[in-house]
């Protein structure tokens, strides 16, 4: 049986010996209602998005107060088209629903940016696999854990 979305976060972060705690709560689809059941600030929710840039699909990381602004993402992308993905890419790339994903798309085989304004956050939070599991890190360890490209995409 192949593991979860959840378990591959967790076992990617104890192989590191990268510390996190699990929060298991009623089911969120927004980002508010994600910070008001976790208790903590919007802006440290990192909020994953599939999006194709070009011919390829990436994820892109933001804070979930922020925005994601196309013009930006192009540049730093350095491609002529961004768009998000139908949910029906989402998930035959991802095998989850929009909302649940977290923010490590080499669990998926897709290319990481994060914006720096994520690294505000001295803990990040963000949904592992399912709309009623969070998974709480400290920012700088999710980055050594990832290692995402920083690009200003806000």
């Amino acid at each position: 049986m192949s593991a979860t979305v959840f378990e591959r976060v967790q076992a990617k972060l104890t192989e590191a010996g990268i510390p996190f705690g699990v929060l298991r709560h009623a089911p969120v689809f927004t980002s508010e209602e994600a910070a008001a059941v976790r208790g903590v600030a919007l802006s440290s929710g990192a909020k994953a998005l599939v999006v194709k840039a070009g011919d390829e699909f990436v994820m892109l990381v933001v804070p979930a107060d922020r925005k994601l602004d196309s013009k930006k993402a192009r540049a730093a992308l350095g491609v002529r088209s961004t768009r998000f993905g139908t949910r029906e890419e989402v998930e035959q790339l991802t095998g989850l629903q929009p909302g649940s994903i977290p923010p490590f798309g080499s669990l998926f085989n897709l290319k990481t940016y994060c914006d720096p304004a994520l690294r505000d956050n001295e803990t990040i939070n963000f949904n592992a696999g399912d709309h009623s599991v969070s998974v709480s890190m400290k920012c700088d360890d999710y980055l050594s854990a990832e290692r995402p490209t920083l690009a200003e995409i806000t």
